[in-house]
């Protein structure tokens, strides 16, 4: 069992146990390519890593010792391409099970890995491979994708490769292919725990997305994540449903979940479909389930019983608020107690309903272990029970846990954002018995059906449409998707707030940017509310007064 060598302990008596004396013992040269996939490939060559399956009617499953070979030969063929230590590649993969093939290559030969979404347009392929200077892209079988990959390429002087997993493409490398024909064996690069694994860009909610930087350690941090918040099991089956895109597919579909013994269901569909989860959740029988408030919201309306549920032991969320009143339906029904967490992708989990007591409908949990968590003033003072102040984790000047970002890239270099203190920006209160309640972010990120969404790209986009003078994108609350994108817009002379054009702007978005991020609210106004400095002020537009 792997964990008994990375944890000094791995069972405790109580939060306030686990609290004090979860320690981690982190290895001088740990690589989650040799140290976890290719460990437990020695250890059991039958022992199951991936059931992978799709609305297609396609099905997979992979041991750790397929994995293992695949990922070296994958490494292989992608060395033969010129990628070595230190590049950067960006995929496009979607819930493909070529991801976790390209991941541990990536991991294996210390190419650093950026996921991205496949609903990203043009310009957000063209920002990300700039600022990172990608070298290589991996794409799947996505049309609108590979377009957007394609109109791509002149504007990005860095890019090398384009290639393509599931399908052949003129202009295209054959990904598949390629790693079919490579040799098996693969020489690792020296590599140490600074050395970066994993880059994610964050929603750019005060400008462009920033890129955060993970090293060797990252999966480590996940730990906490799978095994004490989560909750699998060596041996069983999790089931977590995010895009290979997103910062929470590490959270729930690779890192903790692989370093626990549990293998991963991996899901893939183009669109989300509340029975096909459902059915595939009583099919598939996963023994751990964590999935956006908004898809349990969906579940619910289409109709779950306890026997779609009857193997699944334990139940999670994050990513937005999950109101009581479905958590406790959802009890009624399954039986089963979904536990809320918190944390971004600079980090693994923050804060969570862990074992060892009831988790309160609607609260985010208690703090990590791994991270000295408080909320503090501005000040800096810790906040006394029952007052709102800032996440922050404290006493970072030594020792950054794993799990935590080490930096941003900028400018070709990792930059250190914090020194002492990590600030989250995000704006919670603790309870009496030490739950963390939420109350929302300092900025003015929007999180819709899962996705984190940041104002300032929708803005850039509209702002290029000759009826827009002016324009704020904030939240407004949606029963079923927690919240939806608004665009508040002040027109220029000639034009009228009519449904045509309405639906003109909303369409203008989808094809300037990734579609998830059009505004499903649109509503016209005189004016805008401003700060004394001339900035929009979109707390002043969420209290109703851009009328």
């Amino acid at each position: 069992m792997l964990l008994s060598k990375l944890l000094t302990r791995t069972s405790f008596d109580s939060y306030a146990d686990f609290k004090k004396n979860y320690e981690l013992n982190v290895p001088e040269k740990f690589n989650f390519a040799r140290d976890v996939v290719d460990a437990w490939a020695e250890a059991d060559e039958h022992k199951r890593a991936l059931v992978w399956l799709n609305d297609r009617g396609e099905r997979r499953e992979f041991t750790f010792k397929e994995i293992s070979e695949l990922s070296k030969k994958a490494a292989n063929y992608l060395s033969s391409l010129g990628l070595k230590k230190g590049d950067r590649i960006l995929t496009l993969l979607k819930r493909n099970w070529q991801y976790w093939v390209t991941a541990v290559a990536c991991h294996r030969m210390g190419v650093v890995i950026i996921p991205a979404s496949v609903q990203l347009a043009t310009k957000d392929i063209v920002y990300r491979v700039n600022a990172a200077e990608i070298k290589a892209i991996i794409a799947t079988d996505d049309q609108w994708s590979q377009k957007q990959v394609e109109d791509s390429v002149a504007q990005c002087p860095s890019l090398r490769h384009i290639l393509l997993a599931r399908g052949g493409k003129e202009g295209w490398l054959d990904y598949d292919k390629g790693i079919e024909e490579a040799p098996a064996q693969f020489t690792m690069p020296d590599l140490v725990n600074t050395d970066v694994l994993v880059c994610y860009f964050t929603s750019g909610t005060t400008g462009m997305p920033k890129l955060v930087v993970h090293d060797q350690t990252y999966p480590l941090g996940h730990i906490v994540t799978a095994k004490f918040w989560q909750r699998v099991e060596d041996g069983g089956l999790h089931l977590t449903v995010s895009d290979s895109g997103w910062a929470k597919f590490g959270w729930g579909c690779i890192y903790g979940q692989w370093i626990s013994g549990s293998a991963v269901l991996g899901y893939d569909f183009d669109k989300f479909n509340a029975r096909n989860l459902i059915d595939v959740v009583r099919n598939e029988r996963p023994t751990t389930f964590c999935v956006p408030p908004t898809m349990y919201r969906f579940m619910m309306k289409e109709g779950i019983t306890r026997e779609d549920f009857m193997s699944v032991r334990s139940c999670g969320t994050a990513g937005e608020a999950l109101a009581a009143e479905i958590t406790k339906e959802f009890q009624r029904i399954t039986g089963l107690v979904i536990h809320e967490g918190f944390g971004q992708s600079e980090g693994s989990v923050l804060i969570g309903n862990f074992a060892w007591s009831d988790p309160r409908p609607g609260a985010l949990g208690k703090p990590s272990p791994l991270y000295d968590i408080a909320i503090v003033d501005e000040e800096g003072n810790e906040c006394p029970v029952g007052q709102e102040g800032e996440i922050v984790i404290r006493n970072l000047h030594k020792t950054v846990p794993p799990g935590l970002l080490r930096g941003y890239w900028v400018n070709g270099k990792v930059e250190r954002n914090y020194d002492d203190v990590y600030h989250t920006n995000d704006v919670a209160w603790a309870d009496e018995n030490g739950f963390y309640w939420y109350v929302g972010r300092n900025d003015d990120v929007i999180k819709c059906s899962g996705y984190r969404i940041g104002p300032f790209e929708i803005e850039s986009v509209l702002l290029t449409h000759p009826a827009v003078h002016e324009v704020a994108i904030t939240a407004v609350p949606d029963p079923i998707r927690g919240q939806v994108v608004c665009a508040s817009i002040v027109l220029s002379a000639g034009y009228e707030g009519t449904p045509e054009l309405t639906k003109e702007l909303q369409q203008y978005v989808k094809r300037l940017t990734a579609p998830y991020k059009y505004p499903r609210v649109v509503r016209y106004v005189d004016e805008l509310p401003k700060t004394v400095s001339g900035k929009i002020s979109r707390a002043r537009i969420r209290a109703g007064e851009d009328k």
